[in-house]
């Protein structure tokens, strides 16, 4: 089953709600509910907005976009995931978009959104995350590694691959129906996203890439908080390997073997074979080359070679110790890493 509405008629009618968690970040929402006023899209649509138990309240910021299709809930901290749901079925639309506080919208986002639904109707898609003229070069460096194909973020999959394109929740849309048929995101944080997504697969539905249909995603985050977050995606993703074997690629591992390569290499370079280590060199030079290339500033390219490092070194190491973990105890993950699980 590709999904309901694409039998109900020849033209969907869609009416879409966003929805988007936020955790003490209102100036965060105003920039998101101000690229909001400046759709080009004209047919109704919702933006349910959730504070997920915050100390820091965004209600005076909402209450400043009277004019745009707010709803606003609050609720305890329950985590994003949770509060994904909460909204969701709070919603009156029949198709979601799932954001981060953290993004902006292009004008054109929405009605990108439907006009590529209705050429090819998916009941889930995803979108990439661009870099506005405003980030910092530490955004714009950070964002770079987090999305190019040199990185991880060729691993998650491509616009080929239709049906296996795994979306991401700063930037994913879901149908009510698949929704409801998924029961929505887990508790896990991160990793909530992929194993919708694959649950998504499971139940018949299709997902996609719709590249045209970015957000840009500030990621407001220093070097220390990026090794954190990428940290924790290492983590993860055993776990999700896991509780879906049939997921579980090799290319998982690249960011661990790269780390031991590289260690590899400096030591025989001092015995006398350097051509290792050469190697690393080349790759480093495409890094800084494609990077100088999408983002025209050689300070942006130098410092994507420093978010790379922290991105592969952060990842693989929660990679690997997670996997050792977890195959060497008998405990759950929910009891072996009880920070990357929120409670319902």
């Amino acid at each position: 089953m590709d999904g309901f509405y694409v039998y109900t008629s020849k033209k969907m009618n869609f009416i879409f709600s966003f929805i988007v968690p936020v955790y003490n970040r209102p100036n965060e929402i105003r920039e998101l509910l101000e690229s909001m006023k400046k759709q080009t899209y004209e047919k109704p649509y919702e933006i349910v907005i959730v504070e997920d138990g915050s100390t820091i309240s965004s209600e005076q910021e909402v209450q400043r976009f009277s004019e745009l299709p707010i709803s606003y809930y609050k609720k305890e901290n329950s985590g994003p995931g949770d509060s994904r749901n909460y909204g969701m079925r709070k919603a009156k639309g029949n198709y979601f978009i799932v954001l981060d506080s953290d993004c902006i919208l292009p004008p054109h986002y929405l009605q990108t959104v439907e006009t590529s639904l209705q050429k090819e109707y998916v009941d889930c898609y995803g979108g990439p995350d661009a870099a506005h003229t405003s980030f910092s070069n530490v955004q714009k460096a950070i964002n770079y590694a987090m999305t190019s194909i040199w990185t991880t973020g060729g691993i998650r999959g491509n616009k080929k691959a239709v049906d296996k394109f795994q979306p991401r929740s700063f930037n994913m849309g879901i149908s009510k129906l698949a929704f409801e048929k998924t029961g929505g995101y887990g508790n896990i944080h991160p990793g909530e996203d992929p194993d919708l997504t694959i649950r998504i697969w499971n139940n018949g539905f299709k997902t996609k890439l719709i590249s045209k249909a970015y957000v840009y995603h500030k990621r407001r985050i220093d070097w220390n908080k990026f090794y954190i977050q990428v940290n924790k995606f290492g983590k993860v993703r055993p776990i999700l390997n896991k509780w879906h074997p049939q997921t579980a690629k090799i290319t998982y591992w690249f960011p661990t073997l790269f780390c031991l390569g590289f260690i590899i290499s400096l030591f025989v370079m001092f015995i006398g074979l350097p051509l290792f280590l050469y190697s690393y060199g080349l790759y480093f030079s495409i890094i800084f080359i494609d990077s100088l290339i999408k983002n025209k500033n050689v300070e942006i390219a130098f410092l994507s070679l420093v978010a790379v490092v922290i991105q592969f070194t952060g990842y693989g190491y929660g990679f690997v110790k997670s996997t050792f973990t977890l195959r060497s105890s008998k405990k759950s993950a929910q009891e072996l890493f009880p920070k990357l699980f929120f409670k319902s």
